[in-house]
């Protein structure tokens, strides 16, 4: 399914690539390490939202976080054009489309709250059923909550129906702060 998707979003990516280049300094990839299957830290890319230097930490996390956006990054993050290169993820393995959203390295809080629930087996996802009930607006228990649900109610028809929601959401943009 990451193949067929590629496709067709490969000149959206090519456009997203180049206004990114033209509008900040830069390179129009952001890597950030992130906690995958079994805890495992792995690169994931995303196109560059913030300004360079901004620390590496969760965007709530940030003292005014639209200080920190690059002239197009409110739109890349508002439109979730900015998650594209994550299908690269996808197809090397690291992440799959449907599943718990991979936390930053230093998200300690998160991360100790998905393993007690056992959420760390699963494979990260480009979205999943926490980002189709809340996203950015959800506190760390209950985004654990919607993982642990997700962990639980896993099926091809669940991963589908969270997939809808997804371009739903993306399509109002819905449930994104920054």
């Amino acid at each position: 399914m990451a193949i067929i998707l590629c496709l067709p979003l490969l000149p959206i990516c090519l456009l997203v690539w180049l206004a990114v280049r033209l509008t900040s300094s830069g390179s129009a990839l952001y890597w950030s390490e992130r906690i995958g299957q079994d805890n495992r830290i792995f690169k994931m890319p995303k196109f560059r939202s913030m300004k360079i230097g901004t620390p590496a930490v969760a965007t709530h996390l940030l003292k005014d976080a639209n200080s920190h956006l690059t002239p197009i990054g409110g739109f890349l993050r508002k439109s979730s054009l900015d998650e594209l290169p994550q299908l690269w993820c996808v197809l090397k393995g690291n992440m799959s489309l449907v599943g718990p959203r991979p936390a930053l390295y230093n998200q300690a809080d998160l991360i100790a709250a998905r393993t007690a629930v056992g959420v760390e087996a699963l494979r990260p996802g480009i979205t999943g059923w926490a980002q189709v009930n809340g996203r950015d607006e959800l506190s760390i228990p209950d985004k654990v909550n919607l993982d642990y649900v997700y962990l639980k109610k896993q099926s091809l028809m669940f991963d589908l129906r969270i997939l809808w929601l997804t371009a739903l959401k993306v399509l109002r943009r819905d449930g994104v702060s920054h």
